[in-house]
Protein backbone atom coordinates (compact mmCIF):
# COMPACT_ATOMS: atom_id res chain seq x y z
CA UNK A 1 0.00 0.00 0.00
CA UNK A 2 2.73 2.53 0.72
CA UNK A 3 4.64 1.64 -2.92
CA UNK A 4 1.00 2.09 -4.50
CA UNK A 5 0.30 6.04 -2.45
CA UNK A 6 4.26 6.85 -3.31
CA UNK A 7 3.16 5.89 -7.56
CA UNK A 8 -0.50 7.45 -7.01
CA UNK A 9 1.07 11.00 -5.47
CA UNK A 10 3.78 10.21 -8.50
CA UNK A 11 0.79 9.58 -10.92
CA UNK A 12 -1.13 12.79 -9.90
CA UNK A 13 1.71 14.98 -10.41
CA UNK A 14 2.73 13.97 -13.56
CA UNK A 15 -1.23 13.55 -14.90
CA UNK A 16 -1.55 17.47 -14.20
CA UNK A 17 1.26 18.37 -15.90
CA UNK A 18 0.11 16.02 -18.94
CA UNK A 19 -4.42 17.67 -18.54
CA UNK A 20 -2.41 21.27 -18.63
CA UNK A 21 -0.69 20.52 -22.43
CA UNK A 22 -3.91 18.21 -23.33
CA UNK A 23 -5.90 21.61 -22.82
CA UNK A 24 -4.33 23.29 -25.13
CA UNK A 25 -4.73 20.12 -28.12
CA UNK A 26 -8.74 20.21 -27.19
CA UNK A 27 -9.13 24.00 -27.28
CA UNK A 28 -7.31 24.27 -30.83
CA UNK A 29 -9.22 20.97 -31.98
CA UNK A 30 -12.86 21.71 -30.83
CA UNK A 31 -12.62 25.63 -32.83
CA UNK A 32 -10.93 25.20 -35.48
CA UNK A 33 -10.52 21.18 -35.91
CA UNK A 34 -6.93 21.00 -36.02
CA UNK A 35 -4.19 19.10 -34.12
CA UNK A 36 -1.28 21.36 -33.19
CA UNK A 37 1.42 18.80 -33.15
CA UNK A 38 4.06 21.56 -32.60
CA UNK A 39 2.03 22.34 -29.42
CA UNK A 40 4.78 19.98 -27.25
CA UNK A 41 7.72 22.12 -28.80
CA UNK A 42 5.69 25.43 -27.28
CA UNK A 43 6.63 23.24 -23.84
CA UNK A 44 9.92 23.08 -24.90
CA UNK A 45 10.10 26.97 -25.69
CA UNK A 46 8.90 27.32 -22.41
CA UNK A 47 10.43 25.72 -20.19
CA UNK A 48 13.91 27.38 -21.85
CA UNK A 49 12.91 30.49 -22.10
CA UNK A 50 12.50 29.85 -18.46
CA UNK A 51 16.15 28.58 -17.75
CA UNK A 52 17.46 31.56 -19.56
CA UNK A 53 15.39 33.82 -17.27
CA UNK A 54 16.82 32.73 -14.24
CA UNK A 55 20.35 31.93 -15.45
CA UNK A 56 20.23 36.00 -16.02
CA UNK A 57 17.95 36.86 -12.59
CA UNK A 58 19.97 34.63 -10.00
CA UNK A 59 23.69 36.81 -10.56
CA UNK A 60 21.41 39.99 -10.54
CA UNK A 61 18.54 38.95 -7.43
CA UNK A 62 21.26 36.80 -5.28
CA UNK A 63 18.62 37.56 -1.57
CA UNK A 64 15.53 37.04 -3.86
CA UNK A 65 13.66 33.81 -2.96
CA UNK A 66 13.72 31.04 -5.34
CA UNK A 67 10.05 31.06 -6.28
CA UNK A 68 9.78 34.63 -7.11
CA UNK A 69 12.48 33.96 -9.43
CA UNK A 70 10.94 30.95 -10.35
CA UNK A 71 7.52 32.83 -11.14
CA UNK A 72 8.90 36.20 -13.18
CA UNK A 73 10.95 33.14 -15.11
CA UNK A 74 7.36 31.82 -15.90
CA UNK A 75 5.87 34.97 -16.76
CA UNK A 76 8.36 35.78 -18.90
CA UNK A 77 8.26 32.31 -20.50
CA UNK A 78 4.52 32.58 -20.90
CA UNK A 79 4.85 35.77 -22.82
CA UNK A 80 7.62 34.25 -25.46
CA UNK A 81 5.83 30.96 -26.21
CA UNK A 82 2.56 32.83 -26.47
CA UNK A 83 3.75 35.64 -29.25
CA UNK A 84 5.46 32.36 -30.75
CA UNK A 85 2.30 30.50 -30.84
CA UNK A 86 0.61 33.85 -32.00
CA UNK A 87 2.42 33.64 -34.73
CA UNK A 88 2.78 30.40 -35.65
CA UNK A 89 -1.31 30.31 -36.23
CA UNK A 90 -0.64 33.84 -38.11
CA UNK A 91 1.97 32.42 -40.21
CA UNK A 92 1.50 28.70 -40.27
CA UNK A 93 -1.87 27.59 -39.98
CA UNK A 94 -4.62 30.90 -40.86
CA UNK A 95 -3.62 30.55 -44.58
CA UNK A 96 -4.79 26.26 -44.73
CA UNK A 97 -7.29 26.53 -42.61
CA UNK A 98 -9.78 25.96 -45.78
CA UNK A 99 -7.17 24.05 -47.36
CA UNK A 100 -7.50 19.75 -47.28
CA UNK A 101 -7.09 18.42 -43.99
CA UNK A 102 -3.62 16.61 -44.89
CA UNK A 103 -1.99 20.10 -45.44
CA UNK A 104 -2.11 21.71 -41.76
CA UNK A 105 -1.18 18.28 -40.68
CA UNK A 106 1.86 17.73 -42.42
CA UNK A 107 1.91 21.78 -41.58
CA UNK A 108 2.20 21.50 -37.94
CA UNK A 109 4.68 18.31 -38.21
CA UNK A 110 6.99 20.76 -39.68
CA UNK A 111 6.62 23.39 -37.72
CA UNK A 112 7.48 20.55 -34.72
CA UNK A 113 10.74 19.70 -36.68
CA UNK A 114 11.67 23.44 -37.36
CA UNK A 115 11.02 24.56 -33.66
CA UNK A 116 13.58 21.57 -32.31
CA UNK A 117 16.42 22.84 -34.47
CA UNK A 118 15.57 26.57 -34.01
CA UNK A 119 16.21 25.66 -29.75
CA UNK A 120 18.64 23.23 -30.66
CA UNK A 121 20.84 26.11 -32.48
CA UNK A 122 19.60 28.82 -29.75
CA UNK A 123 20.25 27.01 -26.94
CA UNK A 124 22.85 23.75 -27.98
CA UNK A 125 21.91 20.24 -28.00
CA UNK A 126 23.08 19.59 -24.40
CA UNK A 127 21.34 18.75 -21.80
CA UNK A 128 21.16 21.62 -19.11
CA UNK A 129 20.66 21.36 -15.49
CA UNK A 130 17.21 23.12 -14.13
CA UNK A 131 17.95 25.09 -11.16
CA UNK A 132 16.37 24.34 -7.78
CA UNK A 133 14.13 26.46 -6.63
CA UNK A 134 12.20 25.69 -3.83
CA UNK A 135 13.11 23.66 -1.02
CA UNK A 136 14.19 20.15 -1.80
CA UNK A 137 13.30 18.07 2.03
CA UNK A 138 10.52 16.07 1.38
CA UNK A 139 7.33 15.95 3.05
CA UNK A 140 6.16 12.55 4.96
CA UNK A 141 2.09 11.62 3.68
CA UNK A 142 2.42 8.06 5.80
CA UNK A 143 5.65 5.56 4.02
CA UNK A 144 5.15 8.23 1.24
CA UNK A 145 6.84 11.51 0.91
CA UNK A 146 6.03 14.64 -1.26
CA UNK A 147 8.02 17.68 -2.51
CA UNK A 148 7.71 21.19 -2.33
CA UNK A 149 8.14 21.04 -6.14
CA UNK A 150 5.58 18.25 -6.33
CA UNK A 151 3.11 20.45 -3.95
CA UNK A 152 3.65 23.25 -6.19
CA UNK A 153 2.73 21.29 -9.50
CA UNK A 154 -0.47 19.91 -7.97
CA UNK A 155 -1.43 23.70 -6.65
CA UNK A 156 -0.84 25.45 -9.76
CA UNK A 157 -2.39 22.99 -11.92
CA UNK A 158 -5.45 24.01 -9.56
CA UNK A 159 -5.39 27.42 -10.07
CA UNK A 160 -4.69 26.74 -13.95
CA UNK A 161 -7.69 24.80 -14.09
CA UNK A 162 -9.89 26.79 -12.20
CA UNK A 163 -8.84 30.10 -14.08
CA UNK A 164 -9.52 28.53 -17.45
CA UNK A 165 -12.91 26.95 -16.43
CA UNK A 166 -14.13 30.89 -15.17
CA UNK A 167 -12.29 32.33 -18.39
CA UNK A 168 -14.84 29.77 -20.51
CA UNK A 169 -17.69 29.75 -18.89
CA UNK A 170 -18.09 33.02 -17.08
CA UNK A 171 -16.52 35.59 -19.71
CA UNK A 172 -17.27 37.59 -22.74
CA UNK A 173 -14.31 35.73 -24.52
CA UNK A 174 -15.48 32.46 -23.11
CA UNK A 175 -18.63 33.01 -24.79
CA UNK A 176 -17.43 34.23 -27.99
CA UNK A 177 -14.93 30.93 -27.92
CA UNK A 178 -17.99 28.25 -27.05
CA UNK A 179 -19.75 30.02 -30.27
CA UNK A 180 -16.89 29.82 -32.72
CA UNK A 181 -16.78 26.21 -31.18
CA UNK A 182 -20.11 25.80 -32.47
CA UNK A 183 -20.63 27.65 -36.03
CA UNK A 184 -17.84 29.91 -36.45
CA UNK A 185 -20.29 31.67 -39.64
CA UNK A 186 -23.29 32.04 -37.43
CA UNK A 187 -20.69 33.53 -34.47
CA UNK A 188 -19.24 35.85 -37.22
CA UNK A 189 -22.87 37.34 -37.96
CA UNK A 190 -23.74 37.97 -34.04
CA UNK A 191 -20.66 39.99 -34.11
CA UNK A 192 -17.60 37.43 -32.67
CA UNK A 193 -14.38 37.74 -34.45
CA UNK A 194 -13.82 33.86 -35.34
CA UNK A 195 -9.92 35.46 -36.04
CA UNK A 196 -9.42 36.69 -33.26
CA UNK A 197 -11.14 34.46 -30.95
CA UNK A 198 -8.59 31.42 -32.78
CA UNK A 199 -5.72 33.81 -32.13
CA UNK A 200 -6.58 33.94 -28.18
CA UNK A 201 -6.99 29.97 -28.00
CA UNK A 202 -3.38 29.68 -29.01
CA UNK A 203 -2.13 32.22 -26.62
CA UNK A 204 -4.16 30.48 -24.30
CA UNK A 205 -2.81 27.02 -25.10
CA UNK A 206 0.91 28.02 -25.08
CA UNK A 207 0.44 29.48 -21.37
CA UNK A 208 -1.01 26.33 -20.04
CA UNK A 209 2.02 24.88 -21.96
CA UNK A 210 4.75 26.66 -20.66
CA UNK A 211 3.49 26.41 -17.26
CA UNK A 212 3.73 22.64 -17.71
CA UNK A 213 6.52 23.27 -18.97
CA UNK A 214 8.33 24.85 -16.32
CA UNK A 215 6.89 22.23 -13.37
CA UNK A 216 8.35 19.65 -15.78
CA UNK A 217 11.62 21.26 -15.67
CA UNK A 218 11.40 22.30 -12.18
CA UNK A 219 10.26 18.33 -11.38
CA UNK A 220 13.02 16.75 -13.77
CA UNK A 221 16.27 18.93 -13.11
CA UNK A 222 16.82 19.29 -17.07
CA UNK A 223 16.14 20.89 -20.04
CA UNK A 224 16.97 20.51 -23.55
CA UNK A 225 15.65 21.24 -27.56
CA UNK A 226 13.81 17.63 -27.59
CA UNK A 227 12.03 17.72 -24.37
CA UNK A 228 8.58 18.71 -25.84
CA UNK A 229 8.07 15.74 -27.82
CA UNK A 230 6.85 12.88 -25.27
CA UNK A 231 5.30 15.34 -23.52
CA UNK A 232 3.64 16.44 -26.32
CA UNK A 233 2.60 13.42 -27.69
CA UNK A 234 1.20 11.61 -24.74
CA UNK A 235 -0.86 15.21 -24.07
CA UNK A 236 -2.18 14.49 -27.13
CA UNK A 237 -3.03 10.49 -25.90
CA UNK A 238 -4.72 12.19 -22.99
CA UNK A 239 -6.53 14.58 -24.78
CA UNK A 240 -8.20 11.42 -27.49
CA UNK A 241 -8.39 9.44 -24.24
CA UNK A 242 -10.73 11.42 -22.55
CA UNK A 243 -12.78 13.18 -25.70
CA UNK A 244 -11.02 15.43 -28.33
CA UNK A 245 -12.49 19.05 -28.27
CA UNK A 246 -13.57 18.25 -24.29
CA UNK A 247 -12.34 20.25 -21.81
CA UNK A 248 -13.37 17.89 -18.45
CA UNK A 249 -12.04 15.35 -20.96
CA UNK A 250 -8.62 16.59 -21.53
CA UNK A 251 -8.41 17.21 -17.62
CA UNK A 252 -10.05 13.15 -16.97
CA UNK A 253 -7.59 11.83 -19.77
CA UNK A 254 -4.65 13.62 -18.24
CA UNK A 255 -4.74 12.49 -14.79
CA UNK A 256 -5.94 9.02 -15.59
CA UNK A 257 -2.82 8.75 -18.07
CA UNK A 258 -0.24 9.90 -15.35
CA UNK A 259 -2.07 7.68 -12.72
CA UNK A 260 -1.88 4.42 -15.88
CA UNK A 261 1.90 5.39 -16.24
CA UNK A 262 3.47 5.84 -12.02
CA UNK A 263 1.31 2.78 -11.13
CA UNK A 264 2.80 0.86 -14.14
CA UNK A 265 5.91 1.51 -13.60
CA UNK A 266 5.57 0.25 -9.58
CA UNK A 267 4.17 -2.94 -10.83
CA UNK A 268 4.87 -3.59 -14.59
CA UNK A 269 7.76 -6.28 -13.77
CA UNK A 270 5.75 -7.83 -11.15
CA UNK A 271 2.76 -8.17 -13.97
CA UNK A 272 5.14 -9.63 -16.44
CA UNK A 273 7.44 -11.59 -14.84
CA UNK A 274 10.56 -9.21 -14.98
CA UNK A 275 9.94 -9.51 -18.74
CA UNK A 276 9.62 -5.54 -18.68
CA UNK A 277 10.48 -3.43 -16.37
CA UNK A 278 9.71 0.51 -15.57
CA UNK A 279 11.62 1.76 -18.21
CA UNK A 280 9.00 0.24 -20.78
CA UNK A 281 6.23 2.35 -19.23
CA UNK A 282 5.93 4.71 -21.93
CA UNK A 283 4.13 2.38 -23.99
CA UNK A 284 1.44 2.08 -21.59
CA UNK A 285 0.22 5.25 -23.02
CA UNK A 286 -0.09 3.72 -26.64
CA UNK A 287 -1.55 0.71 -25.67
CA UNK A 288 -4.13 2.75 -23.77
CA UNK A 289 -4.81 5.03 -26.75
CA UNK A 290 -5.29 1.95 -28.66
CA UNK A 291 -7.69 0.36 -26.75
CA UNK A 292 -9.71 3.47 -25.94
CA UNK A 293 -10.38 4.26 -29.68
CA UNK A 294 -10.89 0.73 -30.43
CA UNK A 295 -14.00 0.38 -28.01
CA UNK A 296 -15.29 4.44 -27.70
CA UNK A 297 -13.29 6.29 -30.13
CA UNK A 298 -15.02 9.14 -28.95
CA UNK A 299 -13.22 8.73 -25.74
CA UNK A 300 -14.21 8.15 -22.46
CA UNK A 301 -16.25 11.40 -22.02
CA UNK A 302 -17.16 12.10 -26.03
CA UNK A 303 -16.70 15.00 -27.88
CA UNK A 304 -19.18 17.35 -26.95
CA UNK A 305 -19.06 20.21 -29.31
CA UNK A 306 -20.90 22.82 -27.40
CA UNK A 307 -18.40 22.62 -25.06
CA UNK A 308 -15.31 22.57 -27.28
CA UNK A 309 -13.74 25.86 -26.36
Amino acid sequence: MDVLLQQVINGLVLGSMYALVALGYTMVYGIINLINFAHGEVLMIGALCSWSVIGLLQPLMPDTPGWVILLISMVVASAAAAALNFAIEKIAYRPLRNAPKLAPLITAIGMSILLQTIAMIVWKPNYKSFPTLLPSTPIAIGEAVITPTQIMILAVTAMALAVLSWLVNRTQLGRAMRATAENPRVASLMGVKPDTVISATFIIGAVLATIAGVMWASNYGTVQHAMGFLPGLKAFTAAVFGGIGNLAGAVVGGLLLGLIESIGSGYLGAWTGGVLGSHYTDILAFIVLIVVLTLRPSGLLGERVADRA
